[in-house]
């Protein structure tokens, strides 16, 4: 169901060295981070095993979390970005690949009727 998750932090450094030293006790790791200067604005820093998982930021322009769910393949992707405008949800980044994630990325982003960043995303396509 859930791909990645996301929440807003007020002090970047003393989240990240707290969430280090909590998520390694579970076998997780700082796998990636961001700068201010890379993103436009917010320090970021992602957790996992594998590939991050749980991300951590100081700023956002949408609400104060943000949640991508799984879809099984592109068509997911489009059915959820038109079923969230549909029900009331907002434009906050049309069906298509983010090659800025990484090379298989392909995710749809709405804003929810509180303006949390939700998401829904595949990592197998196939440009």
């Amino acid at each position: 169901m859930f791909d990645h998750v996301g929440i807003r932090v007020k002090d970047f450094a003393k989240s990240k060295a707290f969430y280090v030293k909590v998520l390694e006790t579970l076998g997780h790791k700082l796998l990636k981070e961001y700068t201010p200067e890379q993103t436009g604005g917010s320090a970021a820093a992602g957790f996992g095993t594998a590939m991050p998982q749980f991300w951590i930021g100081t700023t956002s322009p949408a609400g104060p979390g943000h949640i991508a769910f799984t879809a099984k393949d592109k068509a997911q992707v489009e059915a959820f970005y038109k079923a969230a405008l549909a029900a009331g949800g907002k434009d906050f980044g049309a069906p298509g690949p983010r090659p800025e994630y990484h090379q298989s990325y392909y995710g749809a982003f709405v804003l929810d009727p509180d303006g949390n960043n939700v998401e829904a995303v595949i990592h197998n396509f196939k440009p």
